[in-house]
């Protein structure tokens, strides 16, 4: 595929404080800048990150930071507008008069890249969704979604995309490998305060480190609250950057993945984090949705939790030779189909099949718009 200029507005790409969305367009940036591509990711300012960023200057491609809408469209209505394929991401500030915008100016694609979709279109249906409209969906050219299975048919019949597709997350395999670590902790979990997570964080950690007090266990997120009692065996970390992940899951013996609500009813919504510690080969314990058994074999290359006994037995029964072996089978699964060149690789064909659509649309609209002028007006109506 010839390289393509591309621009993002996305929630973040300078800091993963309290977001899961910054490692996602980090890996892709950087493949679409190894693969050619020119790339700027364009920012909304915003105080929270702005104290918090982790990566300030990116070193692919080009990031822009603007603080507000007005001020968008003054700086970058030209590079929008000549871009072959804009993407507006989903919980972009405004994201809704921006992306209405985008579709007026830009003559490219225009795609909306949908990181959360299943707390997307739960929004929606509430009407409460600020970035995303009903409206909206028909009039971007290619969804790409973070969860894929019927959700994508949902998006095409219920709401009228003209093409939805799958763009799951994936993790950067030069960052994310196994490594000797100093820590050797039995069980941690690394992720953001959720209301509908943490009763399952309580289930899956909380209480087996009350039943092992022998057991040594970790969280890293931020906005837990401050009365949260860890109890004696659990440390707590405010915030992990990305720069720490990898030494973080090196230094598991295993690790929590927990699923939000609405994603465990949508089913295919595998977390950035699946993937991340995958990659360092750290044995993964989940709880369980529709689709995982597409990206892991359950039992050889991920574990399956419904309640607090599995995980105990898991951590405490599970040796460490068949531990070591689970681990090295999901980062073989993941080298092979979920690292972010792959990502890269099924994005260049969305946007060209995305292309060819709109380019037979637009082809199919003229021939019929020149049978209309050579035919007398009374047998136009109806085509």
């Amino acid at each position: 595929m010839k390289p393509l200029k591309i621009v993002i507005c996305g929630l973040s790409i300078t800091s993963s404080w309290g977001n899961g969305h910054a490692t996602t367009y980090r890996a892709l940036m950087s493949e679409l800048s190894a693969a050619g591509h020119e790339v700027w990711f364009l920012e909304r300012d915003r105080p929270w990150y702005a104290e918090n960023r982790d990566l300030p200057n990116p070193p692919y491609g080009r990031t822009e930071l603007y603080t507000s809408l007005e001020d968008l469209k003054l700086r970058f209505t030209d590079p929008i507008a000549s871009a072959d394929a804009v993407i507006v991401g989903s919980f972009v500030p405004e994201g809704i008069a921006l992306g209405a915008w985008v579709i007026q100016v830009a003559r490219g694609l225009r795609v909306f890249y949908d990181i959360d979709t299943p707390e997307t279109l739960a929004s929606i249906g509430e009407g409460s969704s600020e970035y995303l409209s009903r409206e909206l969906i028909p009039k971007y050219d290619l969804y790409l979604s973070f969860t894929g299975g019927p959700t994508l048919k949902r998006l095409e019949t219920e709401f009228n995309s003209p093409m939805a597709r799958a763009l799951y997350c994936s993790v950067d395999a030069r960052q994310y490998y196994p490594a000797e670590s100093r820590s050797c902790r039995d069980l941690g979990y690394l992720g953001t305060f959720s209301w509908d997570r943490q009763a399952t964080l309580e289930e899956f950690l909380l209480k087996p480190a009350r039943l092992w007090s022998e057991g040594r266990f970790i969280v890293a997120g931020a906005q837990f609250p401050s009365e949260l009692d860890w109890g004696p065996n659990v440390e707590h970390l405010a915030h992990l950057p990305p720069s720490d992940h990898r030494d973080f899951y090196n230094g598991l013996r295993f690790t929590l993945n927990i699923t939000r609500r609405n994603m465990i009813q949508a089913g295919y919504s595998p977390s950035v984090r699946l993937f991340e510690a995958a990659a360092c080969a750290t044995p993964i314990i989940s709880d369980y949705w529709p689709g995982i058994e597409t990206l892991f074999e359950p039992g050889t290359e991920i574990l399956i939790a419904e309640k607090a006994q599995d995980v105990s037995r898991m951590i405490c029964g599970i040796s460490d030779r068949e531990r070591r072996k689970i681990g090295e089978r999901a980062r073989a699964r993941v080298l092979n189909a979920h690292t972010a060149a792959h990502r890269v690789g099924e994005l260049e064909r969305h946007l060209r099949d995305a292309l060819s659509r709109r380019n037979r649309y637009s082809m199919s609209k003229a021939e019929r718009t020149s049978t209309c002028q050579q035919t007398p007006a009374d047998n136009c109506v109806n085509q």
